[in-house]
């Protein structure tokens, strides 16, 4: 369980559409009301996250303006309704798509990690796809030492991680066309449909002897050298880059 599905449902829904209401209510007074649905609309975008799966994602994020527009409460121009579709598109843009939704890594999930998998200090660990940065958290409590990297495509996860882990160094990119090489360690929390990639750039890039590191979903052609067995059944699968064959 991780911690958006802590939060029972509807709330995260009705906390977000009160706090949209609210924050629109008070700006339109003092700035345009265009520029008041922009951030509220922006307010409920990013609170989208808190949905634990697509669905409810998408009612958080698209409540509060399909709330205003039947209520007809503001005069907005047309044009204007395009923005929370923009704002949608940018947390979670088309070409993320067939990767994971924001999958948020539980607190204690990688405890135990550096008993399995020691590294040296100043060691370069990577979260692929880091979105608001759980996964980051939860490797600098395993490798307090190490050099922590993540990229997310998704520019305003890549902002919010960034200001979460001002420690470590997070990028803007495609994990995907990312390069892995010189990394001791890179973690991901993907969904298992990606995972037969994620193996195969893994045996590509990443350096004899590295590790990747999955929650949850096994890496298929790879051989799991240790696992971690999480409360409720999740499993963090840890596996070592073999030597090149000849």
């Amino acid at each position: 369980m991780n911690w958006t599905s802590r939060i029972p449902w509807p709330l995260p829904a009705l906390l977000t559409w009160g706090s949209a209401w609210l924050l629109f209510a008070s700006l339109q007074r003092v700035i345009a009301p265009v520029w008041a649905l922009l951030l509220a609309c922006a307010l409920a975008a990013v609170a989208s996250v808190l949905g634990s799966n697509w669905w409810r994602r998408g009612l958080i994020a698209a409540g509060f303006p399909l709330a205003l527009a039947l209520t007809g409460w503001a005069s907005i121009p047309a044009w204007a309704w395009l923005v929370p579709l923009l704002l949608l598109l940018a947390v979670y843009p088309l070409n993320a798509w067939r990767d994971a939704p924001v999958f948020p890594t539980p607190h204690a999930a990688l405890q135990g990690l550096a008993r399995q998998i020691p590294l040296a200090p100043g060691a370069r660990v990577l979260d692929a796809g880091c979105g608001l940065g759980d996964g980051l958290m939860a490797l600098r409590r395993a490798y307090p030492q190490a050099q922590l990297e993540g990229v997310e495509w998704s520019w305003p996860l890549r902002l919010l991680c960034g200001l979460r882990c001002p420690w470590a160094r997070v990028r803007r990119a495609d994990m995907w066309e990312s390069d892995w090489s010189g990394y001791a360690l890179v973690y991901l929390f993907q969904r298992p449909e990606t995972m037969p990639r994620a193996a195969g750039k893994a045996l590509a890039e990443l350096a004899p002897g590295a590790w990747l590191v999955s929650l949850e979903f096994a890496a298929p052609g790879l051989l799991p050298q240790a696992q971690l067995r999480l409360p409720g059944g999740r499993v963090v699968w840890m596996y070592r880059i073999p030597e090149k064959a000849d």
